[in-house]
């Protein structure tokens, strides 16, 4: 019975390592209760420090192959999730790598932000791994609570604390919909655990379905649409993005993102595969009102996160153009987009981050943008790659995350929806060009706004996090096998 113990303690090694980290810093801030600043920077080292030694255990223990399910089913270990926790580590690393710098700047650099940081991870690892809709709650809730305590750090600012009450009471909504919607699907099949009710709804298969079936997938996948941002469930998305510190609204935008298609995919293609021709429909729509409502809506926005906030509203459109395909071909491609999308929108952060205006100001508005390339040619430079990447401008990486998703669509019969999220992406490259357009070709302001990014800080941790994103970015058409090798691992999880 001893050795028993040991593969559940492995599996969870990784968020051990960052519940213990986030511990310490907690309890020796409140026990030194030190304002310099000095003192917080170091936390933020600690916090960053507990993420690498939390992805380097998890690539030692992982084997590949493998699929590993522990305490008593809660929780799965496996080449997909593999590929998940790696995602959610290296962004959140990522992200405080870029942040801590600029949270410094504005005074909010604290160890309450490091210890939320790394406790939303453990919620997003926790929910990847999740093979229970019970324990997919259990971080589900640790992730939200975490990331509704960030958005409300800068409590002395209206927009702040508004941005932060409406994330919160909708939040609260997709959470009361997910607990209704399991509720439903426990009464159905008698269970939490997703292979036994995957295997109760093919049993089913050969009669009628029951109504309360049918709404257990309507709530549960309203929910998760919340989380993602997809339409209609988007509303708080601009919202937030614009009320949050900038270094929090790249977390935001970056790797709980990331956590919630990921469950959002596992759940369409394992337990609910079944009822695939139920929910196809269902996520269609989805895909093309995101698609359509990201390009158009983005098209008027003056300021830099919300415009941001619109376009993340699109990218999760074209991802869910692969779970409609619902074959390996879009499995793979949501994968690849996904990944992609975490290295472009960090380091398109990255950059809006290293540019400062007067005072503690960073740069707001699109305006605060004009002529910087003239001013800092290299970050001009980077941030140009990221929107290029992020409009699918070939050969850079958004463009061949486009492709997959497109082929894949197209190879599953969805030509429609193709050719509308093609036509989205037309519409979308605008407001992409126009910010390359305002830093290349518009002239820098005479008397420029406190805003204005007239100022680079850019420390050495961000400056290799920023070129790391930008090469990947560039090259992953010369180099793209170690992403579609460990892409075709995660997916085969599916088939296999």
């Amino acid at each position: 019975m001893g050795g028993a113990y040991l593969p559940d303690l492995t599996l969870v090694l990784p968020e051990g390592i960052l519940v213990v980290t986030a511990f310490l810093i907690l309890m020796t801030g409140v026990f030194r209760k030190s304002t310099n600043p000095q003192v917080q920077q170091r936390f933020g080292h600690v916090a960053l420090s507990g993420l690498i030694v939390a992805l380097g255990a998890l690539i030692f223990y992982h084997h590949p192959a493998e699929r590993w399910i522990s305490f008593e089913g809660q929780l799965l270990q496996d080449d997909f999730v593999y590929l998940g926790k790696i995602l959610i580590l290296s962004g959140s690393a990522a992200v405080v790598g870029i942040s801590l710098a600029s949270m410094l700047k504005e005074h909010l650099l604290s160890f309450e932000y490091c210890a939320l940081i790394l406790l939303a991870t453990v919620g997003m690892l926790l929910m990847v791994g999740a093979n229970d809709f019970l324990s997919l709650f259990m971080g589900l809730e640790i992730q939200s609570l975490s990331l509704y305590v960030l958005v409300a750090l800068k409590r002395d600012q209206t927009i702040a604390s508004e941005a932060a009450l409406k994330y919160f009471v909708l939040g609260a909504l997709a959470t009361c919909f997910y607990l209704y919607g399991a509720s439903l699907m426990y009464g159905f099949s008698g269970s939490t655990n997703f292979e036994a009710i995957a295997t109760i709804i093919r049993m089913e298969s050969a009669g009628n379905f029951p109504l309360s079936l049918f709404m257990s997938l309507i709530f549960i996948m309203a929910s998760f649409s919340f989380k993602i941002s997809a339409v209609p469930f988007h509303m708080w998305t601009p919202d937030v993005y614009q009320g949050s510190p900038t270094p929090i609204t790249a977390f935001i935008a970056a790797t709980p993102k990331i956590a919630a298609m990921l469950v959002f995919l596992r759940l369409m293609l394992e337990p609910f595969m079944t009822l695939y021709d139920e929910w196809q429909s269902l996520v269609a729509f989805l895909s093309l009102f995101s698609m359509v409502l990201g390009a158009f809506a983005a098209l008027r926005q003056t300021d830099l996160k919300r415009l941001l906030a619109y376009s993340a509203i699109g990218q999760m459109g074209y991802m869910l153009l692969g779970v409609v395909a619902g074959t390996d071909e879009g499995i793979q491609a949501v994968l690849i987009y996904l990944t992609l999308y975490l290295v472009m929108i960090i380091g398109t952060f990255a950059c809006l981050l290293c540019l400062r205006g007067k005072g503690s100001y960073g740069v707001q508005n699109i305006e605060d943008l004009a002529g910087i390339s003239t001013l800092h040619p290299k970050v001009s430079f980077a941030l140009a790659i990221f929107m290029f990447s992020l409009a699918g401008i070939p050969p850079l990486g958004g463009f061949f995350a486009k492709l997959y998703i497109f082929k894949a669509a197209l190879s599953a019969g969805f030509f429609g929806l193709a050719i509308a999220g093609a036509l989205a992406s037309v519409v979308a490259a605008y407001y992409y060009l126009k910010i390359v357009k305002v830093m290349y070709f518009d002239d820098a302001p005479k008397v420029p706004s406190a805003s204005y990014g007239q100022i680079v800080v850019l420390p050495l941790k961000m400056a290799l996090i920023l070129n790391a994103c930008a090469l990947v970015t560039l090259l992953f058409f010369v180099f793209p096998n170690p992403i579609l090798e460990i892409v075709q691992r995660a997916a085969f999880t599916f088939s296999g």
